[in-house]
């Protein structure tokens, strides 16, 4: 089922055919993602579309199908490989199968809190090679948008960096995250997202980490008591599109198109860290043990487990890994003065 938004664009484009040829749409995209119509990813995806079709003057369409319409991530990403669908927006967590080199953005503590400098990095050379590597692997990828960062809960207290040792939390299968977890004397333990109330509640885990309007959504302080508002993990999304599609438009709407995305990203930003401090409100009223991680806590936490984290990438990402680190680790001490 189309969005509404598609079909006032597509009502609008039939009256712009009407008027005459020079008019009419020339170029349709579907797009296809996992967020609900009322979640950032998707109400970012409605302002781009309508950039684009304003200034192609109705040649370039994007049709938006959210909620899972068009297959789960691995079924949208395939699609999009194969010129099933023209694009998606995904979670870089689900695209390491893809694109290995795309989990350098499971490293904890990848981007700086501030978030000027954060968005220097998504938006400089570093984020420039990480959309470059999915070239080699069937993608066109034109943007990275912001889409939270994870915080910790637990059981078990978080007064210190030191209360994570002998801590059992609950991963995705990334060897990047475990060794996160590792690198602090934790246990990671990999299991799937739908299993995870049920592992909080019967003590198979102790902790885990997600952003905190999931945290909320999915009810976890129901049973978790602490949460350490961290922001040690970025949770960014890969604006893909079929490489013969993109071909197929005249660069100055690759053009439009990228650019929308870029000035789109802020807004999108915005109503993400509206979400999250919605969330952390209600998780407080909820009565869960609350706080912030300092700034001499983010340190410790970054020089122990930035290293271990970033050398398991490079053993999962090779030489393309390597790469981006490289580019990243230089403008990272460029942006932050570390």
């Amino acid at each position: 089922m189309i969005s509404r938004r598609t079909l006032v664009l597509a009502a609008g484009l039939a009256a712009a055919i009407a008027a005459g040829p020079a008019a009419a749409q020339e170029f349709t995209a579907r797009i296809g993602h996992l967020e609900s119509p009322q979640q950032a990813r998707h109400q970012g995806l409605e302002m781009v579309a309508d950039l684009v079709a304003e200034r192609t003057d109705g040649a370039v369409v994007f049709e938006l199908y959210p909620a899972g319409q068009l297959g789960q991530a691995r079924e949208m990403n395939e699609g999009v490989q194969l010129g099933v669908i023209e694009g998606t927006v995904s979670p870089a967590a689900f695209l390491a199968g893809f694109n290995p080199a795309v989990s350098i953005l499971d490293v904890p503590f990848v981007y700086p809190a501030d978030r000027e400098e954060a968005t220097a990095l998504r938006t400089g050379a570093f984020g420039q090679a990480v959309l470059d590597s999915f070239e080699p692997r069937g993608f066109e990828a034109i943007a990275i948008w912001p889409n939270g960062r994870k915080s910790f809960t637990s059981n078990k207290p978080l007064e210190s960096v030191e209360a994570f040792e002998g801590q059992r939390f609950r991963v995705m299968d990334s060897p990047v995250l475990i060794e996160q977890f590792n690198a602090v004397g934790a246990s990671a333990v990999a299991l799937p997202f739908g299993e995870l109330y049920t592992a909080l509640q019967t003590g198979v885990v102790d902790g885990q980490e997600n952003a905190l309007d999931t945290i909320a959504t999915m009810k976890y302080n129901e049973v978790q008591e602490n949460l350490l508002v961290s922001g040690h993990g970025a949770n960014e999304d890969i604006v893909l599109f079929n490489p013969g599609w993109w071909a197929s438009l005249p660069q100055e709407y690759r053009d439009v198109i990228v650019a929308a995305f870029d000035e789109v990203r802020p807004q999108v930003e915005e109503i993400k860290e509206a979400s999250q401090e919605a969330a952390l409100q209600r998780l407080t009223e909820a009565g869960m043990n609350v706080r912030e991680l300092t700034d001499e806590e983010r340190a410790a936490l970054r020089e122990t487990m930035y290293p271990r984290a970033r050398d398991a990438y490079l053993e999962l990402a090779g030489e393309a890994g390597q790469t981006i680190v490289d580019t990243y680790e230089e403008q990272y001490a460029d942006v932050t003065g570390e």
